[in-house]
């Protein structure tokens, strides 16, 4: 089935690999297609369910007329010394089956000669005091590796739409602020993370994980868990708090309302309950985190943490005790010799009467 035949039909053609920017001008030309609906999903190969999401996700937005580019690239430029570059995995043909099953129209994999022809790229997209933060401090240079290629890309394939799974958050946080900076003509969508059954987030680097290792790494998944539900309970304790007579007086009284109800749980956590209802709480939500991370510290093998941090998505600085509003807990750490990421949204003064 040709470009066209498929324009006709009403539905998408199986995926065209293309390894060339000429290829991919003519792939693109040959479309043609309504305006508004052509749609790129970066990825670095190794695909999986998660990337399948994202292709899905597009697929879905453009319509079956619209255009997908699945990109296929490992950048050399994102990655530190020291850092698995060759150890990445590389299973093309996998790729563009998974592609294809997903509703890509196209799978453009090029060499690393055909993105940087003359060798690596003199000038380059740098990410700012955003970058240098969480995943920027651990790898020095990462992110100015991701938007220098993310450009190219974007350029090369000129969508509408971009699709970035919030798993990578503060690549997503930096994407989304180089285009908005930089006035790309494009609009970043952000895709919610997908899990395996047990709860590990989806990675092309979850391969690496002997079965020990696997069952260490989980305590990622648990630890923003058990943030999260730590602060559905908080949330849902404060709004109790603020309703009981004296709520507007001092934390106190507060307590001691907590306490007349009986319950136990939330008498014993008075003081935490009391400064949340002025719009506190942060700092429990990180110890609910670190308390899983602690005891996975002691398991065999160990997760040696490498960061814990509730960051405003804004500029992926700390948020204070006292914060409302939308907020990301992001982690990572290493079992063995894999390095994995993990994060969970979170919204504070969710629940109506949650905040004083």
């Amino acid at each position: 089935m040709t470009l066209t035949d498929r324009r006709n039909s009403g539905r998408h053609a199986p995926a065209e690999l293309v390894s060339t920017v000429a290829e991919l001008a003519r792939a693109r030309a040959g479309f043609g297609g309504p305006p508004g609906r052509n749609a790129v999903v970066m990825t670095m190969g190794a695909l999986h369910e998660g990337h399948a999401t994202l292709i899905r996700t597009a697929r879905e937005r453009v319509g079956a007329d619209g255009f997908v580019v699945v990109t296929v690239f490992v950048n050399p430029l994102q990655f530190g010394a020291g850092e698995d570059l060759d150890r990445y995995p590389r299973t093309l043909d996998a790729d563009l089956e998974l592609a294809f099953a997903a509703g890509a129209s196209v799978v453009f994999a090029p060499s690393v000669d055909e993105v940087y022809p003359g060798g690596q790229p003199q000038v380059r997209i740098t990410a700012g005091p955003m970058g240098d933060r969480l995943e920027g401090a651990s790898r020095p240079g990462h992110f100015d590796g991701v938007l220098t290629v993310v450009a190219k890309l974007l350029h090369l394939t000129g969508p509408d739409l971009a699709f970035f799974g919030q798993k990578d958050a503060q690549q997503l946080a930096v994407i989304r602020r180089m285009a908005r900076d930089l006035n790309f003509p494009v609009e970043i969508v952000g895709v919610p993370t997908v899990r395996e059954d047990d709860g590990l987030a989806l990675s092309s680097r979850n391969r690496y994980l002997s079965a020990a290792e696997r069952h260490t790494a989980l305590a990622l998944s648990r630890a923003l868990f058990a943030a999260r539900d730590r602060l559905a309970a908080q949330e849902a304790l404060h709004a109790r708090a603020v309703a009981l007579p004296g709520a507007q007086g001092r934390a106190g009284n507060r307590a001691e309302g907590l306490s007349r109800l009986g319950e136990a749980r939330a008498a014993a956590d008075a003081h935490a309950v009391a400064q949340a209802a002025e719009g506190g709480g942060a700092e429990a939500v990180r110890a609910a985190a670190r308390g899983v991370l602690d005891e996975a510290a002691k398991a065999e093998p160990p997760l040696v943490l490498d960061y814990l941090a509730l960051i405003d998505p804004a500029d992926f600085t700390e948020v204070e005790d006292g914060h409302r509003g939308e907020a990301i807990l992001a982690l990572a750490a290493r079992v063995g010799t894999t390095r994995l990421i993990d994060n969970i949204p979170l919204t504070f003064g969710a629940i109506q009467g949650a905040a004083s």
